[in-house]
């Protein structure tokens, strides 16, 4: 390890060692690195049907199938040289086995009818230099590709350059809010930089994915780790999980509304529909009592017979208040509510118990505090 220099590239998802006596770069896969990565739960079950269809991935999110037309034995982890467009570019067989069919299927792709791209071979060592010198010119590229945009007027952001394998074509993604003519920029782009361009709009989710962080969770944002379709997500998503509407609060580090909204909304809207609506106060023979707060997940409604103030707060299951509406309309009036007992509902308890969390602490000695003035 003393004459070894390792270099992760959490983009691509490989780790780079350096020897450093000899000067040679060897480049391996890693799992944990890998955006967006498929956990292969069929690993080692014996199904030939897709023995010859890899997944095979690219710069941050972008992945495709491709058919092992190389007659090499090709197998999780490997570099290969695949077919593109225009040229050739490398990449990294992230999966394989029965699991490639089920991504098929996911994505609606039949390898009987869409004719898939093929693997030509695996990579060689010239193969890698090539490619990590393409990889090199990526930040500097991203940089004065911003600063031309930024001469030329255009309203849009650049948010990253990925180059092909062979060096011979790039991606430029960017951000707009609306349509961008950039035929003149791509001119500009093939004199500065002579290679070939595609431009390629992401949205501010993708950008977010793309380049990756932690959220307010503390753990990494879920558009740069699992989510691949991006779903649309508006206020109603908090109004119904009763989320105060702050916009600071909802939003995330890509300033759009978080993806987490739309985890629970389902489970909220099925507790809702149990619970009744109340428009008017419901009746007691000791009075009115108005509705102050509701419980939606434990399906308890808080009254009050004050209609200005929460000091004393009456609960309800919410069949229970169903029930007293339909005898409400029926002209019948229960006694009070201050008879009801309390509802049960379930209570959250921890793993390891109610116990205390300051039962490790050494206990306090409890001395006789000396008189002011006393003796010594």
């Amino acid at each position: 390890m003393d004459n070894e220099s390792i270099r992760m590239d959490c983009n691509r998802g490989c780790v780079c060692t350096t020897d450093l006596t000899t000067g040679e770069e060897h480049f391996t896969y890693r799992e944990g690195c890998c955006k967006l990565r498929d956990h292969n739960y069929l690993a080692g079950i014996p199904d030939q049907s897709f023995k010859d269809i890899f997944e095979v991935r690219f710069k941050n999110t972008r992945k495709g199938f491709y058919r092992n037309a190389s007659g090499q034995n090709v197998k999780l982890g490997d570099m290969v040289i695949v077919e593109a467009t225009t040229g050739c570019d490398l990449g990294i067989v992230t999966l394989e086995g029965p699991l490639v069919g089920r991504q098929l299927k996911c994505k609606g792709v039949d390898p009987s009818v869409v004719e898939l791209k093929k693997i030509y071979r695996k990579a060689k060592q010239n193969d890698i230099e090539k490619w990590q010198e393409a990889i090199a010119r990526e930040q500097d590229t991203m940089i004065q590709a911003r600063r031309i945009a930024a001469e030329m007027g255009l309203e849009m952001k650049i948010g990253d350059v990925e180059f092909q394998g062979d060096g011979s074509k790039a991606i430029f993604y960017y951000i707009a809010d609306g349509r961008v003519d950039f035929r003149q920029l791509i001119k500009v782009f093939a004199e500065e930089f002579r290679i070939r361009i595609e431009m390629k709009q992401i949205g501010a989710r993708q950008e977010a994915g793309l380049i990756g962080g932690l959220g307010v969770c503390g753990r990494e944002l879920c558009c740069a780790r699992y989510i691949t379709n991006f779903k649309s997500i508006s206020t109603a998503a908090a109004r119904v999980q009763d989320l105060s509407l702050n916009p600071q609060k909802l939003a995330g580090q890509c300033g759009k509304l978080k993806c987490c909204l739309n985890y629970e909304v389902a489970v909220y809207q099925d507790a809702q529909s149990r619970i009744p609506r109340v428009a008017e106060p419901l009746e007691f023979e000791d009075g009115f009592a108005y509705l102050r707060k509701t419980d939606i997940l434990k399906e308890v409604m808080y009254f009050s017979y004050d209609k200005h103030s929460d000091a004393d707060l009456y609960a309800l299951d919410a069949a229970d208040v169903r029930e007293i509406i339909k005898m409400n309309r029926n002209g019948v009036k229960p006694e009070s509510l201050k008879s009801d007992p309390e509802p049960s509902v379930p209570e959250f308890v921890t793993a390891v118990g109610d116990d205390s969390i300051s039962r490790f602490d050494a206990p306090r000695k409890k001395g006789k505090r000396r008189k002011k003035g006393g003796r010594k």
